[in-house]
This record gives structure tokens, sequence and C-alpha cells, in this order.
């Protein structure tokens, strides 16, 4: 992938007051994400108020539609837990949905910090409900806020080369302490250096245990990714920049390139990346990296829906890509305290690729190939 086009005459916004939405394609062919401090779809910043609620689109990219399906304004199930933490990360596997969620503010702490662990929550019934596990990943562990990486419809569409697994990647940290605490609690920065990790656990063991997880480890002498524990974890993306708070990623089969998204230089100010590669770990190339002076969404020509250059967040869902991988609906969300990109919103678009030749690939160390 060489780069990518929008057509901002597709913009469309819904859910004016909550961000977030990382979808996920389930087996019912409709896309499930959760949002974060708003009443979702119908609501505001206000009226129907949540920390987390989870919603299901239906629909094609040019034309979806939106209900709360747990939580938010007039919901078709409430929100458990007090409706509190946040995810950006959820998926659907085999009929079930998992949901990465962090805290917001840490239970016995008093203070807001969403990086403190994270928590892998299952469904049974399409967000109707969750369940909790007793186990955590920890901050301390130099592990925060992942995401799945989606594949197809209710995680179909696997290379057979990566088995019966779920993929995850993790943030680390910047640091491990309260270092960048203020007066709301930690801050929502861009992690520098910028570092990833992937994750990997067996489709029947997603919550089952913390030890099912293995880490990938680097790649051995027939150049194949060894998998080990914790602390045996290398990583498989970095970016001097920073990588956000945040973060997306998806199979495009079309194309049959892994697509990675997330923030750089400073958070809530359009500065994304898009990267792709031929395997989950790499290696990965540039398709898109929008900078301050030239921030995400900076001219839209076609679009007059109120802006601020403040978008975080931005992803692809599988459902939304045509057959040859080419053509998208992108969906992103921003800061905006109620306002502007403070909301679900959708642009389609379409990628610029080359002719794909067939070679080896040296991915013996990764460089991340920003501009």
């Amino acid at each position: 992938m060489t780069g990518l086009s929008l057509d901002w005459s597709t913009h469309r916004r819904g859910a004016q007051g909550s961000d977030n939405f990382q979808l996920t394609w389930a087996d019912d062919d409709q896309l499930y994400g959760a949002w974060g401090d708003g009443g979702g779809f119908g609501g505001t910043n206000s009226k129907g108020r949540v920390g987390l609620g989870i919603a299901r689109v239906s629909g094609p990219g040019s034309h979806w539609h939106g209900i709360n399906r747990w939580g938010g304004f007039d919901p078709e199930h409430p929100a458990q837990f007090g409706g509190k933490g946040k995810s950006w990360g959820m998926i659907s596997v085999n009929g079930l949905l998992y949901m990465l969620v962090v805290p917001d503010v840490v239970p016995g702490k008093g203070y807001r910090n969403h990086y403190e662990y994270v928590e892998v929550w299952q469904s049974t019934d399409r967000a109707a409900t969750w369940h909790r596990p007793s186990w955590r990943f920890l901050q301390s562990e130099n592990l925060t806020i992942p995401t799945f990486l989606n594949f197809g419809k209710d995680n179909g569409g696997v290379p057979t080369e990566l088995g019966d697994y779920v993929y995850l990647y993790f943030i680390r940290p910047q640091s491990t302490t309260m270092e960048h605490a203020g007066p709301r609690g930690v801050e929502l920065i861009v992690h520098k250096p910028g570092t990833l990790y992937l994750a990997r656990v067996p489709e029947t063991s997603v919550t089952r245990s913390k030890a099912a997880y293995q880490f990938y480890g680097g790649l051995d002498e027939t150049r194949n990714p060894r998998w080990g524990n914790i602390s045996q974890k290398q990583p498989v993306f970095e970016d001097p920049r920073g990588v956000g708070w945040c973060m997306s990623a998806h199979y495009n089969a079309g194309l049959q390139r892994y697509i990675l998204c997330t923030e750089h230089g400073a958070s809530h100010t359009g500065q994304m990346g898009i990267f792709d590669a031929p395997t989950p770990w790499g290696p990965w190339t540039t398709v898109a990296y929008w900078t301050q002076e030239d921030p995400f969404g900076r001219t839209r020509p076609g679009s007059d829906l109120p802006w601020r250059n403040n978008v975080f967040f931005v992803a692809f869902a599988t459902k939304w890509l045509s057959e040859d991988g080419r053509s998208f609906t992108l969906n992103f969300t921003g800061g905006g305290r109620g306002k502007d990109n403070d909301s679900f919103n959708t642009v389609s678009g379409n990628f610029e690729v080359t002719d794909l030749i067939k070679s080896e690939y040296r991915n013996s160390k990764y460089e991340t190939n920003s501009k």
C-alpha cells in the first residue's frame, strides 16, 4: 500500500458526545463496538451518559444505523458494573464477543488511570450481558490498552499459518508509575518511544487464564515467530515519535495485508499513522502519516460538519471492506467535549496499491517507515 484517498462528501456523524467505537463483525452480520463518556446513539454528552456503552451498527458503510445495545440513552439492555471503564478492542469469535476493558477511576484508589490494568470480558448473548474474569494484565508488566486484531465475520478468514488463535496488540506504557498524573488523574498521552507487543491466545481460552496468552519473542533461525511468556516479549512495532494510548488493527483479506492505526507526536491533534505489513509482526511500511502541520482531516472537500483538529482514533471495520480490499469505510473519533469529533464518524475511501510482488521479507529487525 502506498497511500489512501478519502471522499469527504461521504462523511457521516452520529452519537454526538460519545467517542471511540472500535467495531467487530459478529456472526449475526452486525457490527458491535464500545463507546465512552456519552449517551451513544440518540443520546448526548449528558443524556444517557455512561463511561462505557456498547452499540450495534447495521447496514453498509455508506448507510449505517446505530442502536445502543448496552448502556446509554434508551438502550436495549442496561449497562452493568456501573457503566464504568473504557474499551478500544472488541472481537467476535465462534458467536462469542470479547472486549478489552481498562478502568476509569481505579477502584479503591480514587484517581483515574486507564493504564493500570486490562480485563478481558466475555458476552454469550451479543453484548446484552458481560462476564468479567478474576485475572488482569498489569501496567507493571509493561502492558497497557490493547486492541484485538480483527479478521472477517465472526473471526473468519484467518490465514491458515496463524492457526486457531486470537491475536492482540499491547501498548508499552511510557511509565509504570504515576509520573503523568495531573489534577484529574493519569493523563492520556502519546507513549514514547512508541512500542507495541503482540500476543496470541487459543480461541477457546480467551478468558480462561492469563497463562494461556503467548507473546511474540522474535524470529527463530527458520524465520518463524517464537512465542513465550510475558517476560520474553519483544516489540513488533516501534515509532520514535510514539504510539497513542489507543489503536486499532485488522486484516485486509483482499490485499492480504495487516493494517495498524495509532497516534504519534501528541494526542488529540490529528497526528495519526496507518501502517501495513505482510504478517502481524511486520515488517511495517507507512500507508499514511498525518502530522501537526498536516493533521487528519485538515481539508475536507464535500463535508461541512463542524470540525476541530482533535482526532485521536481511526479504525477500519472489516465488514466495510470491498472484496478486493481496495475500498473501505473508515471510522474515527476525537476530542471535542460533546462537540464536533466527539462522536461516531465515518468516511469512505480507497487504498492506493502497487503491484504485489512475491518476495522474501527481511524482518529480522523491524524499522518503522515513518515519514
